[in-house]
């Protein structure tokens, strides 16, 4: 062998940041592709009524089953050709499933306006956690734990009000998913910034179920708040 190798730390710091960035910025591409078929999936529901057929347990079923289901295939294709495709197919249909919420909501006068403002608020949340993980600098790793406990308890606690259906259990469930899923986004982003995610479709998928949930409860809670009857 008559390759030399030798270890230049500037160098190496210089290529890391180039790579952090560039996993941030397929990331931040590859998310906003994902809303393309998330909004289509949404408005397929809504104009076929896909979701509306289906009763609270067996979409419930649906979704489950789908939702893991897709996940667990991208992350085994994350670095194949596959994963990409595998990842646009995912948001589509989680904006199918999305769309019985939509649909209740559109059926409100100022329904539109509703959506449009989740979004917008959806947007300036992501916008903050972005921010604030380019000026943090201590390392958050170790709430993600915290946070993944939390997101399970909220999972269940969800599963149980589909039976349920308590207005108030569904408010309080909605304002915590927006305060747990906030901190996901800030978390998620901050370990790509800090290399510890170096694929950015895994990256995306993170992001992206953070902002799914944000929209949903910022949605929920504008309907039952702020909803006007025709």
């Amino acid at each position: 062998m008559n390759q030399t190798t030798s270890y230049n730390p500037l160098g190496t710091g210089v290529t890391g940041a180039v790579e952090r960035n560039r996993v941030l910025r397929n990331t931040y591409w590859l998310l906003a592709l994902s809303m393309v078929p998330t909004v289509l999936g949404a408005w397929l529901g809504v104009a076929t009524g896909f979701t509306r057929a289906l009763s609270p347990g067996i979409g419930l079923v649906v979704f489950l089953v789908g939702a893991f289901g897709f996940m667990f295939a991208i992350e085994k294709a994350k670095n194949s050709a596959a994963g990409v495709p595998l990842l646009l197919a995912f948001t589509f249909f989680m904006g199918l499933m999305l769309s019985r919420l939509v649909g209740a909501v559109l059926g409100l006068a100022n329904g539109a306006g509703l959506i449009m403002t989740a979004f917008a608020g959806t947007g300036l949340i992501f916008l903050g956690m972005a921010t604030l993980s380019s000026i943090i600098k201590r390392d958050l790793t170790s709430m993600g734990k915290f946070l993944f406990i939390g997101a399970i308890l909220l999972m269940v606690a969800g599963i149980a009000n589909v039976f349920l259906q308590s207005g108030a259990l569904m408010i309080a469930l909605a304002v915590l998913a927006i305060g747990i899923f906030s901190a996901f986004i800030l978390h998620d982003l901050k370990r790509v910034k800090d290399g510890l995610e170096t694929n950015y479709i895994t990256a995306t998928l993170g992001v992206y179920l953070s902002l799914y949930n944000v929209f949903q409860s910022l949605l929920a809670l504008f309907g039952i708040a702020g909803g006007r009857d025709e």
